[in-house]
């Protein structure tokens, strides 16, 4: 089998049809469902989707890596489910695939936010390995988790179509649930936190995607996401010091 197409979900029935619809091209489809309690699990069955039910358990390397040891195909490609393959991609990654000589690829991701695609800001640098060789590599890291490949990894120059946070409470409750993770995270890998680096990191963060990366150039959507990417910095970096103090 030729390419497998992953999708983690949890309540994505807004957004979920548009995904799988994306990556029909591909060879085989699993969805690996965090106990939705909304429709993604019938939306999922009804477009011919291979469901895996698996609680993420605040792990999102640990339920990519088992849909990675579900899939069949040689080739694995991760696609979220606030994520669409356009058409100029599939043919890109169908064309990818034949090479023999790389074992993966980064894709670039182009956000769009409530209907304004972000020319600027921290987003326009984002480069994901997520098409790889199965067998090459596994994730690393429960949250901003990260596949490690090995070998040759190339570029893709097609985007994929990312439309994250459909309102500001949406894009609230995935600050608290990634920073809560990720402070868990960098607490057991024994890194530690002072004031000053929970007051100016999340100050310099804002300068430098609103203002260095011209994010306000990218009117609301823009100055919004700058302010909310300091604040998930604030948050990651202020419940770190209270699991230091809590925990001694």
């Amino acid at each position: 089998m030729g390419i497998s197409a992953v999708v983690l979900t949890h309540n994505n029935e807004d957004t979920l049809a548009s995904t799988l619809d994306s990556v029909k091209f591909c060879d085989e489809v699993l969805v690996i469902d965090d106990h939705s309690e909304d429709k993604t699990h019938s939306i999922a069955e009804k477009s011919g989707a291979l469901v895996h039910e698996r609680e993420l358990g605040g792990n999102f390397a640990a339920q990519r890596n088992f849909g990675l040891s579900k899939a069949r195909g040689e080739w694995v490609l991760f696609v979220d489910s606030d994520e669409e393959v356009p058409e100029s991609l599939a043919r890109e990654v169908k064309e990818a695939v034949l090479q023999v000589d790389v074992n993966g690829f980064y894709l670039k991701r182009q956000d769009v936010m409530w209907g304004k695609p972000l020319l600027h800001g921290e987003t326009q640098n984002v480069r994901l390995i997520r098409l790889a060789k199965k067998g090459k590599g596994q994730w690393q890291r429960p949250v901003h988790e990260v596949w490690n490949v090995t070998g040759v990894v190339g570029t893709l120059i097609n985007p994929l179509r990312h439309t994250p946070h459909p309102n500001v409470a949406h894009f609230l409750d995935d600050i608290n649930t990634y920073s809560s993770i990720n402070a868990a995270y960098l607490f057991e890998e024994k890194v530690r936190v002072s004031w000053l680096q929970i007051v100016l990191y999340p100050v310099g963060k804002f300068f430098q995607n609103y203002i260095l990366r011209l994010g306000f150039l990218d009117g609301m959507p823009g100055i919004t996401i700058a302010i909310m990417m300091s604040f998930h910095s604030f948050l990651t970096r202020a419940k770190l010091w209270q699991l230091q103090q809590n925990r001694g």
